[in-house]
C-alpha cells in the first residue's frame, strides 16, 4: 500500500502509534523471549515511503537551514559560536584534498585502517562545507563539497573486511546528507548522478538487510539506508529500512512495559533469557531507558541514541513522523543515560555500579524533537545538552548538531 499520506493525519498517526505500542509493549515471558518483536504485525503496520519526497530532507530540511542561517546572521547564540566551531574546524577547510580508495577496509578496532578514518572524515567534510555554503551562500564551500564528493565516486568500488557494515553505514549516513544540500540548493552538479550510482551499488547492498551485532551497528546502517533511500527516491528501500528502524528500537531501549525481559530484533535468534542477557552485557536488571550496550560503555550507546534519532528526524522530514513511536523509549534512554553522565551515583543493579565513558555530542536532535516540539520534560538531558553546547563532530557520522537543531522548530 502505498498512499504516500499516511501519517500525516493527526487520527490516523494516534492510531498507529497505539497498534504499534501494542506491538512493541506486549509482555514477554521471564524464561523465554517474545517472538520476534511481533514481526509480522510490524510488517502489516509499516507505512509507505511518501508519494513525493521532499528534499533537503536527510537530517536537515530547507525550513531548518532557513532557520539556522537567519540565527548566524543575527548573531544569535547559541548558533553563531556552534558556526564559529564548525568553520573552524578541519572539516571546512577549502585547501582539502579528498583521500579516496577503490577498496575501503576496515577491520576490528580499526586494525586494518586502509582508507577507513579517510572516507568517514571526508564524507563528515562534504557535509560540513554543504552547511557552509547554505549559511554564506560562498560557493567556494559548495565547490569543495562536490569536489569531495566527485573524488569518492569517481574510485570507491568495495568496503571489505569485518567493520565492513559498520563503517558503510558511518560514511553512508553523511553523504547523503551533503548530497541533498548540494543537489537542491545549488546551481550545479554535473556529477551528482555517479555520486548517485556510487551509494546505490557501493553502500545500499551493504546496510540495507542490517545486522545482528550489536545494536548500534544495525541502526547507523538503517540510518545510511534511510537516508540513501531519500537521495535515491528508491521507495522500495525506505519502506525497508523504516520496517527495520520498527524491529530495532524496541530491541535497543528497553521499558518496563516491556515486561521481563528486553524484546528482540527479528531474526537475532535470541530465544532464552540467558542468551539475551548475554546479549545485554550480561546485566540482567531492567530499568526504563537502559540500552542494549549502556553496559557496555556509554559511548556505543551514544552511537546508537544518535542513529535513533537521526532516522526519525528523517522520517519526520519525509512526512512520515516516527518519533511519536519511539518517544517514550528515547525520551528515557536520554534522561537515565544523562543522569549518570551529569555524576549521579551509579547504582550496584547497574552495570555492577560502573559505567564507562560518555555518550558524546548527540543529544540535540532527540532533545529538540521531543522537549521543543513534543512538550516533554526532559530535565537530565537539557542540563547535559547545554552543558555540551556547542556540539561538535565525534569525527564518525556525528557533526554540528547544536548549530543545525537546538532550539529549532522546524
Amino acid at each position: 500500500m502505498r498512499t504516500g499520506s499516511i501519517g500525516r493525519g493527526l487520527g490516523l498517526a494516534t492510531a498507529l502509534a497505539a497498534l504499534l505500542t501494542a506491538v512493541f509493549m506486549a509482555p514477554a515471558s521471564a524464561n523465554r523471549a517474545a517472538p520476534a518483536d511481533g514481526a509480522q504485525a510490524v510488517k502489516a503496520a509499516t507505512v509507505a515511503a511518501p508519494a513525493s519526497f521532499t528534499h533537503p530532507g536527510v537530517l536537515v530540511s530547507r525550513p531548518q537551514l532557513d532557520f539556522v542561517r537567519a540565527k548566524v546572521q543575527a548573531g544569535a547564540q547559541p548558533w553563531k559560536s556552534a558556526y564559529d566551531q564548525m568553520l573552524a574546524s578541519k572539516y571546512a577547510s577549502l585547501t582539502r584534498t579528498a583521500k579516496p580508495r577503490a577498496i575501503v577496509e576496515c577491520g576490528s578496532y580499526s586494525n586494518p585502517n586502509y582508507g577507513c578514518t579517510d572516507e568517514r572524515e571526508d564524507a563528515i567534510a562534504a557535509y560540513t562545507l554543504a552547511l557552509a555554503w547554505y549559511i554564506t551562500q560562498d560557493s567556494r564551500y559548495a565547490q569543495k563539497s562536490i569536489e569531495i564528493m566527485d573524488a569518492w565516486s569517481a574510485v570507491i568500488q568495495d568496503h571489505t573486511n569485518s567493520n565492513a557494515p559498520l563503517q558503510t553505514g558511518w560514511a553512508g549516513s553523511s553523504w547523503p546528507r551533503a548530497a541533498e544540500i548540494i543537489k537542491y540548493t545549488y546551481s550545479s552538479w554535473p556529477n551528482s548522478g555517479r555520486f548517485a550510482t556510487m551509494l546505490r551499488n557501493v553502500y545500499l547492498p551493504k546496510v540495507i538487510n542490517g545486522s545482528n551485532s550489536n545494536g548500534n551497528w544495525e541502526l547507523s546502517m538503517t540510518e545510511a539506508a534511510i537516508g540513501i533511500a531519500v537521495f535515491l527516491e528508491d521507495r522500495t528501500a525506505y519502506d525497508k529500512a523504516v520496517t527495520k528502524f520498527r524491529g530495532r528500537v524496541p530491541a535497543y531501549i528497553y521499558i518496563t512495559a516491556d515486561g521481563a525481559l528486553p524484546k528482540t530484533a527479528p531474526g537475532s535468534g535470541l530465544d532464552t533469557r540467558d542468551e539475551i542477557i548475554g546479549y545485554w552485557q550480561g546485566q540482567s536488571t531492567f530499568m526504563d531507558g537502559l540500552s542494549q550496550e549502556t553496559c557496555r560503555d556509554l559511548t556505543h550507546t551514544g552511537y546508537g541514541i544518535s542513529a535513533i534519532s537521526h532516522i526519525a528526524e528523517t522520517s519526520r522530514i519525509q512526512g512520515q513522523d516516527l518519533y511519536p513511536e519511539i518517544a517514550e523509549r528515547l525520551r528515557h534512554a536520554l534522561g537515565l543515560h544523562a543522569k549518570y553522565q551529569l555524576g549521579a551515583a551509579v547504582p550496584s543493579t547497574l552495570c555492577g555500579g560502573t559505567l564507562k565513558d560518555n555518550l558524546g555530542p548527540i543529544t540535540e536532535v532527540g532533545f529538540n524533537a521531543l522537549h521543543n516540539r513534543m512538550g516533554i520534560a526532559m530535565t537530565n538531558t537539557q542540563t547535559l545538552t547545554e552543558q555540551q553546547r556547542p556540539a561538535g563532530s565525534n569525527n564518525l557520522f556525528v557533526a554540528w548538531e547544536t548549530l543545525t537543531h537546538a532550539n529549532n522548530p522546524n
